[in-house]
C-alpha cells in the first residue's frame, strides 16, 4: 500500500492528516507558518492525492495503521499529531491505537460524540453521497464549508474545493466519507493522556463546538478554542489563526 507525504522543515516532527476529498495540499499555508520550527509532514490519507485507491470498506482504524506506516517510512519514533476533518478522527484513532507513537495531539473541525439524531442525519448524508454522487455533495456544502463573505470575497477559492471534492475517486471518496460519518471515539477519550488542542469553528454543523467542549472535558489535558464566524474549512478560509494556535501549542 502506497500512502504518499511531503516533508518540509526540520526540529521536532508533526504529522499532519487532511479531512475528506483533500489532500496534503491543504496544510500548505499552516506548513508555510511553521516549516522554520517544525519537521513538518503531510501524509494523502489512502484513497486521496498521490496515495493508492481504497478498494473496500475500511475504517479509522485502518487508515491510522496507514499513518503510522507514514511515520515508519519517514523514520519517527514519535511525533505530534495533528488532525483536520476525518484527519481528527484517524488522529485520534492512532493516539488511542498507537500511543507510543503520539506526543501531542491536535484535533480541527473534528466530528466525536454524536447524538442520536446526529448519527441518523450522517447516515442520512452517506445515502444521498451513495444516489446523487460527490458532485451534488460538494455543492451542498458550499455553504456548510464556508462563511457567506468567504464565498462572496473569494469564489475562485471556493470553486477549486469543490472541483478538488469531484475530481476524487468515487469509490475511494464513498469509503473514507463513511468513515467520516461514522468514525466516533467520544466513549475512549478518558484513555487519552497527551498535550491536546482542540478547533473548531462557531458556526461548524458537523464539528460542532457542543463536540469541541465535549472532548475538552473528557480529555484532561486539553484546550479548546471555538473559532468566531467560521464554519468547517476553517483551514482554507482562516489558516493563519489555526497556524499560530498551533504554533503556541506545538
Amino acid at each position: 500500500m502506497k500512502i504518499a507525504y511531503q516533508r518540509q522543515g526540520s526540529g521536532p516532527p508533526v504529522l499532519f492528516v487532511h479531512g475528506v476529498g483533500g489532500d496534503s495540499s491543504h496544510w500548505a499555508a499552516i506548513a508555510k507558518q511553521l516549516h522554520t520550527r517544525f519537521d513538518v509532514i503531510a501524509m494523502d490519507v489512502r484513497g486521496h492525492g498521490k496515495s493508492d485507491l481504497i478498494t473496500g470498506p475500511v475504517d479509522a482504524h485502518d487508515l491510522a495503521r496507514d499513518a503510522v506506516q507514514v511515520l515508519d517510512e519517514a523514520g519517527v519514533a514519535q511525533c505530534s499529531t495533528v488532525g483536520f476533518s476525518l484527519g481528527g478522527t484517524v488522529a485520534l484513532a492512532l493516539t488511542l491505537d498507537f500511543p507510543e507513537r503520539v506526543g501531542k495531539l491536535a484535533v480541527i473541525g473534528t466530528v466525536c460524540g454524536r447524538t442520536p439524531e446526529e448519527k441518523a442525519r450522517s447516515l442520512e448524508r452517506v445515502e444521498y453521497l451513495k444516489q446523487h454522487g460527490s458532485e451534488a455533495i460538494a455543492e451542498a456544502n458550499r455553504e456548510r464549508w464556508f462563511t457567506d463573505e468567504f464565498r462572496e470575497a473569494h469564489p475562485d477559492i471556493v470553486d477549486r474545493r469543490v472541483a478538488q471534492v469531484v475530481a476524487c475517486d468515487q469509490a475511494s471518496y464513498l469509503h473514507a466519507f463513511r468513515v467520516f460519518c461514522t468514525g466516533d471515539f467520544a466513549d475512549r477519550l478518558d484513555q487519552i493522556h497527551v498535550p491536546t488542542l482542540i478547533i473548531t469553528g462557531e458556526h461548524d454543523s458537523a464539528a460542532t463546538p457542543r463536540m469541541a467542549n465535549l472532548m475538552g472535558e473528557r480529555i484532561r489535558d486539553s484546550q479548546v478554542h471555538v473559532l468566531p464566524r467560521l464554519r468547517h474549512s476553517v483551514l482554507i478560509e482562516d489558516p493563519e489563526q489555526v497556524g499560530a494556535l498551533l504554533e503556541l501549542f506545538l
